[in-house]
């Protein structure tokens, strides 16, 4: 695989982002692609590359239970003026229940992300080739170090932004009149679940006090220190 990400990242790397969006579906179909979107604080840039490109491409999203009301207003908001084709993942819900009841979020992070969002998103993930996501690469050091295409434990990640600065990002959004999430202007610059955001540049709201920068969502299998809660 190595070799194939080699070649497509020398193919892709010249083209614009919806350059590269088009490419992509010369290389795979619709329905071996997989998009996701957190409907976050940059997420409508990649979200309007992909209804320009591709409108019928479903988008997922993962529903932790956990979002601010103004992420779930914003992404219904999102979704009607798209006519995007919005499909929820669910984490279990009784593995959901116990997060809330011990609230893991302030003991462990870590274990509640998995249940939350790693395991939930992994069982999705087989069922396709080629993950679509909208990492920019100035957001975090990890991120900084990703290329156009990488390899995800045996998946394809094609980030198709991730070489955009934060001048491209600004100008994108004002040639297109792109709505903003409404928690952006609070002071809100990366936004997660609510028991783990508070306002901050960049991703400095994320996790505070805790070494925690990650999700695990893009950082591949994270090793499971700890079992997923038992069901008995």
């Amino acid at each position: 695989m190595k070799k194939d990400l080699n070649s497509l990242n020398e193919q892709f790397a010249p083209l614009s982002p919806k350059g590269r969006i088009r490419m992509l579906y010369k290389h795979f179909s619709e329905e071996e692609i997989l998009f996701t979107s957190s409907f976050g604080a940059s997420s409508v840039y990649l979200l309007h590359l992909i209804k320009e490109v591709r409108p019928s491409q479903p988008v997922h999203f993962l529903n932790t239970t956990y979002h601010f009301a103004e992420t779930l207003a914003y992404r219904q908001m999102i979704q009607n003026e798209f006519d995007l084709k919005v499909v929820d993942i669910f984490p279990d819900p009784t593995q959901n229940e116990i997060t809330k009841l011990e609230k893991t979020w302030t003991s462990d992070p870590d274990l509640c992300c998995m249940v939350n969002k790693t395991v939930p998103m992994d069982a999705i993930k087989v069922n396709y080739k080629v993950w679509i996501s909208g990492l920019l690469g100035y957001q975090t050091h990890f991120r900084a170090g990703m290329n156009i295409f990488d390899d995800s434990s045996g998946m394809i990640k094609f980030h198709p932004i991730i070489d955009q600065n934060p001048t491209d990002v600004r100008t994108y959004f004002e040639e297109n009149e792109l709505p903003e999430h409404p928690l952006k202007k609070e002071g809100y610059h990366s936004i997660g679940c609510t028991h783990c955001t508070i306002k901050g540049e960049g991703r400095s709201g994320r996790w505070l006090g805790k070494t925690k920068t990650e999700c695990g969502l893009h950082a591949g299998n994270p090793p499971k220190k700890k079992p997923i809660f038992s069901n008995k």
